[in-house]
């Protein structure tokens, strides 16, 4: 199996952890691809972005990497030290060019819901840190999932270190060299559509679009699903 196919590298975004990904896993082993679940750090940007590299040079033979949310970002900078990446996939993420951060990117465009109303903050070991707050999860976050799952996801989400959303990206993206395949949610109250959109044709990236939110790997993991296989087709 692992002969034949890719091993496909998913890599979460803030606010949630790997079990945003069952559904995707397990579409993705359905067609035979080995998969890997990162646990995403969310500390900061490069620290982050090591260990994701980290991660894909311990697999044997080529990967295909996707990212959801600010693990875009992760990609984009991951890919350039793991030469057995053959694709990059940004599900609702964030692909951004150099000097570019996620709080810039976000605020690009009209029609995000996530920011100071919506978030709380908790200083950690004196770094702030930010989580969405319960009351508002759904809406910016989940709001086509089920209420009890996104009730769930709500209370167990992870926050991210402030730093991570508000660091410049340093250096090439990988999106420059790797092709690169994107799914746009319409209806992300995160991550406005129109700044993925930007984002991924900036990428000259291959464009899926539906009708989700943010949280559409847990929504649709199908659709997610096939765009990552389309990617892992093109990759073997």
């Amino acid at each position: 199996m692992t002969a034949t196919k890719p091993t496909i590298v998913l890599v979460h975004g803030a606010f949630a952890d790997s079990s945003s990904w069952t559904g995707v896993v397990s579409k993705l082993r359905e067609q035979g691809y080995p998969v890997v679940a990162a646990a995403n750090p969310l500390r900061g940007v490069e620290s982050d972005a090591a260990y994701v590299a980290d991660v894909v040079n311990g697999v044997d033979g080529p990967v295909v990497l996707a990212g959801h949310s600010y693990g875009g970002v992760l990609i984009s900078r991951a890919a350039a030290e793991t030469p057995n990446v053959r694709a990059l996939v940004y599900i609702a993420a964030f692909q951004p060019d150099n000097g570019e951060s996620v709080f810039e990117l976000s605020g690009r465009f009209p029609g995000g819901k996530l920011g100071p109303d919506t978030t709380n903050v908790l200083v950690a070991q004196g770094n702030p840190e930010l989580s969405i707050k319960p009351e508002d999860f759904a809406e910016v976050f989940a709001a086509d999932v089920p209420a009890e799952t996104a009730a769930v996801m709500a209370v167990t989400q992870r926050p991210v270190a402030e730093q991570a959303l508000g660091a410049a990206f340093d250096g090439v993206p990988a999106w420059t060299k790797l092709p690169s395949w994107a799914l746009i949610a319409n209806h992300d109250n995160a991550i406005p559509a129109a700044a993925q959109e930007f984002m991924a044709k900036r990428a000259s990236s291959e464009i899926t679009r539906i009708d989700a939110s943010h949280a559409v790997s847990v929504s649709q993991p199908g659709a997610v699903a096939d765009v990552i296989v389309a990617a892992a087709t093109h990759a073997a």
